[in-house]
């Protein structure tokens, strides 16, 4: 029951340095408590000539590009050729895959980005995971707190799924596609190779391999 929910049927571990932390869980958003502990813990085993130590629990590679502008802080790391962009604002606890894109004025918060994955224009990423080479349209969001306080719950055709936790964005599949100004609301997991339609209104689990029109419409996709 709910297998469409495990780590293993979302996203691809040979493609995030944080493969073991992964390992250890059986549903993708029971990380996001470890995350912080988990950077601190391999972060100084990073082999020295490929990060750069810049603060407190702050790894960057050698080969990444962050602009002057950006705001890192840790426990942070960001892994080679992943790129940081203008006023990008990394509030810590992150994990920045790859290849990966952070862009212009987007806001990161305890979240693990898969390596190649984009949020390039204006996105907030909070307690989240953005799969391999997943990419999240301009304005696109994850909310990752209830209006009422209560604890997250993923809804599927099943019933509901406890996580326990009162902070909890998005899980977002590999190779899925978020059009712009979408809302990924708490709980949301979006099933891999899957398309969000732009200024959609997302709840719950999207299965893969899916076209999320609206909640009440969503088809096949035509591969």
């Amino acid at each position: 029951m709910y297998n469409c929910l495990e780590v293993l049927s979302l996203l691809d571990l040979n493609e995030t340095i944080a493969k073991s932390l992964f390992e250890s869980v059986k549903l993708p958003w029971e990380v996001l408590p470890k995350i912080s502990e988990f950077i601190l813990a391999i972060g100084e085993s990073l082999d020295s000539d490929e990060y750069e130590k810049r603060g407190d629990g702050i790894w960057v590679s050698r080969n990444a590009d962050v602009y002057e502008s950006a705001y890192l802080s840790g426990p942070l790391i960001i892994c080679p050729n992943a790129e940081v962009r203008h006023c990008a604002f990394i509030r810590g606890s992150a994990i920045i895959g790859e290849g990966a894109v952070v862009g212009n004025s987007t806001e990161v918060k305890n979240s693990i980005i898969f390596n190649g994955a984009q949020a390039p224009h204006y996105n907030y990423i909070g307690d989240s995971v953005l799969g391999h080479r997943s990419h999240l349209g301009a304005g696109s969001i994850t909310s990752n707190l209830k209006s009422d306080k209560t604890l997250v719950t993923v809804l599927t055709d099943e019933g509901r799924v406890e996580t326990g936790l009162k902070k909890f964005g998005a899980i977002v599949g590999d190779l899925v596609e978020v059009g712009c100004g979408s809302v990924l609301n708490p709980g949301s997991v979006i099933g891999r190779n899957t398309c969000v339609y732009p200024l959609s209104m997302v709840r719950g689990y999207v299965p893969e391999g899916s076209i999320y029109k609206t909640k009440n419409e969503i088809v096949e996709k035509d591969i």
